[in-house]
């Protein structure tokens, strides 16, 4: 129920951290996640700020939004949100893990569902087509990051 892929960028964390923070940015990079804007009064990457998340789910056009929460906003360091279901109930935490390394950045995308008796049942049944779907769409995005801030 959980899953990371780790690109390395030849740019700094804090420039990377930038971009991934930015929840504006989500489009430019995602596979799935086509927009997404901060609510609630919120307008920038603080722990507890809510933004809205625009999903075209596998690019087949199932479109929906959700409502995530901010859990851990360091800059250079670590950005991670958390999919919140309906009541609130957390769904799942996305998150990314910037280590500065010798000409660069290694980066880690993951995710991780919450270990609910729904989403095991979920994982149970479609967790191997989901894990895959997301394993690319990680690689994907960070990818697409990459290939933009080495551009820079």
């Amino acid at each position: 129920m959980q899953d990371s892929v780790t690109v390395r960028m030849a740019a700094p964390a804090e420039q990377i951290w930038e971009l991934v923070s930015d929840i504006t940015n989500t489009g430019r990079f995602s596979p799935e996640t086509f927009a997404a804007e901060w609510v609630g009064g919120a307008t920038g990457p603080a722990v507890g700020a809510k933004f809205r998340g625009h999903v075209n789910r596998n690019g087949w056009g199932l479109k929906y939004s959700t409502v995530c929460r901010v859990i851990a906003s360091e800059p250079g360091r670590e950005f991670a949100f958390i999919v919140l279901g309906p009541g609130g109930m957390g769904i799942n935490t996305w998150r990314y893990v910037l280590d500065a390394v010798d000409g660069g950045t290694d980066v880690t995308e993951s995710f991780e569902l919450s270990k609910t008796l729904p989403l095991r049942l979920y994982w149970l049944l479609a967790g191997r087509l989901r894990g895959k779907t997301n394993r690319e769409g990680m690689r994907e995005t960070l990818n697409r990051i990459k290939a933009y801030v080495e551009a820079q």
